[in-house]
């Protein structure tokens, strides 16, 4: 009973100091209005995705970032969104995830969330940087990390230690953002509702 309660006392106080640590390189977000960036990746089942041919057969694209598997904000947003799948698809949105994590580790994510979307590699950090996600996380909080046995490096397959801010973002036909979520604090995720209001009619 003691170690179940020092367990939980650990997780709990590992999520409040990472909570409180400030991004180092902090990013300027998107701004709803601008042109969105166009993207191309790979998915982790192999599929190729890019932006000009997703909105070609869709009314909207909605691409968001993640952090990696070992994140519980993050698999909690990916199985809300997976959640309302049906709802956004039939806006006509199309739901597109990024993440700097390995395939191997987006096969734990998908398993643990039951993802049906596409989440793509994004290798070299490309799409991140283009949409002004990427920050390299600061040595404290790659200490504390450690300490509770989270290893990005292992999990992105590089120790260039980049993640991307969970931001989130609604793109129209014209390639404009007409919703976008950004907050450097990761425990805040776009409101469901907002996104699916914020997709346009087909």
């Amino acid at each position: 009973m003691k170690r179940y309660l020092l367990v939980i006392l650990v997780s709990l106080l590992s999520v409040h100091v990472f909570a409180q640590q400030p991004v180092t390189s902090q990013p300027a977000s998107l701004v709803m209005g601008s042109k969105a960036p166009d993207f191309n990746g790979v998915d982790y089942q192999g599929k190729k995705h890019n932006l000009k041919s997703l909105l070609k057969g869709h009314s909207a694209v909605v691409i968001f970032f993640y952090r990696g598997q070992w994140c519980q904000y993050c698999n909690k947003y990916l199985k809300l969104m997976q959640d309302n799948l049906a709802k956004l698809t039939a806006k006509g949105a199309a739901v597109v995830a990024v993440t700097p994590e390995v395939d191997l580790a987006i096969n734990t994510t998908a398993s643990k969330t039951g993802a049906g979307f596409p989440i793509m590699n994004d290798k070299g950090y490309k799409i991140m940087k283009a949409y002004k996600v990427d920050y390299v996380v600061s040595a404290t909080d790659l200490a504390l990390m450690r300490k509770y046995h989270i290893d990005i490096d292992a999990n992105n397959g590089n120790a260039d230690h980049v993640l991307p801010i969970p931001a989130t973002y609604v793109i129209n036909k014209k390639e404009k953002i007409v919703f976008a979520h950004f907050d450097v604090d990761y425990r805040k995720r776009a409101a469901m509702d907002d996104i699916i209001a914020a997709i346009p009619a087909m």
